[in-house]
C-alpha cells in the first residue's frame, strides 16, 4: 500500500510517499480501507519533533480516518465488513489501510460524505468535551470562544448554542474571522488584539462575567481570561499557541469560586463509551443539518507535504483532508 511517513524531524519536505505492506491487525481490531485522512496542527508537531508526547521514527502522521471496514478481527462482533466509519487513532492514518481497535470505530450515518465525517474527531470532540465534560455548561450560561473561526472555535460556537447557552460571545483577530463566527451563531464578536477587550466581554455580560471561557493561546489572554470569569466560572485550558505558559497564584480563586482546568483529548480515548456515544452525537448533529463542517480543501496523498506547507503558512481556511 501507499503512506506517507517521514524517518527525521523537519518541514513538510521530511514527508515522502512510500510502498509498505498493509499493516497487521489482531482479533480485536478493524482493518480500513481510508477514504479520507484529517490533516491536523498535531501533525506537524510530530513532524517536527515537538509534539506533547515523543514521536518515534520513522512515523506515519495522520489521526482521523474515515471509509470502508475490508476485514474485521475474529472478536469483533459489533462491526461488519464493508461499513462505513469514523475513528479516532493514534497514528498511521496517511495511508490507504489504517488498523484501528474496533472500540474506537463509529458508523458514519447515511449522508455524511467521509471528507465531512473524519473533520469531527479531534476538533468535534475536543469542542464537545470541553464545553460539556471539562467545561459544565448548564442551560442559560454564558460562553467565551477564543480563536471562533478556528477549527475547535467554530465548532465549540456552534455547539454551545446546541447545548443551550444563553449567550456566546466570540473572540477573533480580525473582521474577517469575526463576521464568520457570528456566522456559526455567536451572539457577540470582538476583537482580541485591541487593547482591552476584556472589558467588552464584561460589558458584554452587564458587569457579571461568563460562565465557561475556553482558552488555547496561554500568557497575557490566559490572564485577560480569568478577568472575564463570573462568580463560579470555569476556564477550560486546552492549548498554549502562544508558546507562553501562564502562572498564577490558585488561591485568587477562592474569592469568586472559580475554576482552572485542562484538557487532553487522548484521554477521552481510555474512555471508550465516553468516547464513542460524544462522536456518535456529533455525527447525528451534522447528518441533521445542525452542525456546520467548513472544509477548506480535498489533496491526493501525494501532496500531503504541499497541504503541511499550506497549512502551517495560514494560506488556507476550514478542514484540510487527504485522500488516499
Amino acid at each position: 500500500m501507499k503512506a506517507v511517513q517521514f524517518n527525521e524531524y523537519g518541514g513538510p519536505d521530511v514527508l515522502e510517499v512510500i510502498d509498505t505492506k498493509a499493516p497487521a491487525f489482531s482479533e480485536d481490531d478493524v482493518l480500513i480501507e481510508v477514504q479520507a485522512v484529517g490533516v491536523n496542527y498535531a501533525d506537524t508537531a510530530r513532524r517536527e519533533g515537538q509534539y506533547v508526547v515523543p514521536t518515534n521514527l520513522p512515523f506515519i502522521p495522520g489521526a482521523e480516518v474515515a471509509g470502508v471496514v475490508s476485514e474485521v478481527g475474529s472478536n469483533v462482533k459489533s462491526i461488519q465488513k464493508g461499513a462505513r466509519v469514523v475513528a479516532l487513532i493514534e497514528s498511521g492514518g496517511y495511508a490507504e489501510y489504517a488498523v484501528v481497535p474496533a472500540a474506537s470505530v463509529i458508523p458514519v450515518p447515511d449522508g455524511v460524505e467521509f471528507e465531512r465525517a473524519v473533520a469531527l474527531p479531534l476538533q468535534g470532540l475536543s469542542a464537545y468535551h470541553i464545553l460539556k465534560t471539562m467545561g459544565r455548561l448548564e442551560e442559560g450560561e454564558t460562553v467565551l470562544v477564543h480563536a471562533a473561526a478556528g477549527g475547535v472555535g467554530s465548532l465549540a460556537v456552534q455547539l454551545a448554542k446546541l447545548f443551550g447557552a444563553g449567550k456566546v460571545i466570540a473572540t477573533a483577530s480580525n473582521e474577517e474571522k469575526l463576521a464568520f463566527a457570528k456566522k456559526m451563531g455567536a451572539d457577540h464578536a470582538v476583537d482580541y488584539t485591541k487593547d482591552d477587550w476584556e472589558l467588552e466581554v464584561r460589558e458584554l455580560t452587564g458587569g457579571e462575567g461568563v460562565d465557561v471561557a475556553l482558552e488555547m493561546v496561554g500568557g497575557e489572554v490566559f490572564h485577560k481570561t480569568i478577568e472575564c470569569l463570573a462568580p463560579f466560572g470555569r476556564l477550560v485550558i486546552y492549548g498554549a499557541a502562544s508558546g507562553e505558559q501562564a502562572k498564577f497564584y490558585p488561591g485568587a480563586l477562592m474569592k469568586r469560586n472559580q475554576s482552572v482546568v485542562g484538557f487532553f483529548l487522548p484521554q477521552i480515548m481510555r474512555k471508550p463509551k465516553l468516547f464513542q456515544n460524544s462522536l456518535s452525537e456529533l455525527l447525528i448533529y451534522v447528518q441533521k443539518g445542525e452542525l456546520k463542517l467548513t472544509v477548506g480543501g480535498t489533496y491526493p496523498l501525494a501532496d500531503a507535504a504541499n497541504v503541511h506547507a499550506l497549512m502551517q503558512g495560514r494560506k488556507t481556511k476550514g478542514k484540510l483532508v487527504l485522500i488516499p
